[in-house]
């Protein structure tokens, strides 16, 4: 793990392997559809820190997570997933809870 201001925000989604390519995460990161804590992001050299929260479109849907830590290269997939936190995912519905009953 890297510790310190930062890192570039196309290596982090190369090492993250959120992006197949350097080139792919450079790409995505300059068509202004990707966001680091709801600002817009225009440049693959925009930094990434830990406790960011990155957004962007894959396919149909929204991924969004949250930067858990740094790395200094692209490890298997086992140790990528460590460095983020998926908040996309839909929550569990919880057994017996369905939304008519569901009270807020």
């Amino acid at each position: 793990m890297v510790y310190g201001a930062g890192l570039r925000l196309d290596k982090w989604l190369w090492f993250a392997r959120l992006a197949k390519s350097r080139s792919a995460a450079q790409d995505l990161c300059e068509s202004r559809r990707l966001r680091i804590d709801g600002r817009v992001i225009d440049r693959a050299s925009a930094l990434v820190r830990a406790g960011s929260v990155l957004s962007f479109p894959r396919n149909d849907e929204i991924v969004v997570v949250r930067v858990e830590g740094l790395a200094d290269r692209r490890g298997p997939y086992e140790e990528a997933r460590h460095l983020y936190t998926d908040l996309s995912r839909p929550l569990r519905p919880t057994p017996g809870l369905t939304s008519a009953s569901a009270s807020f």
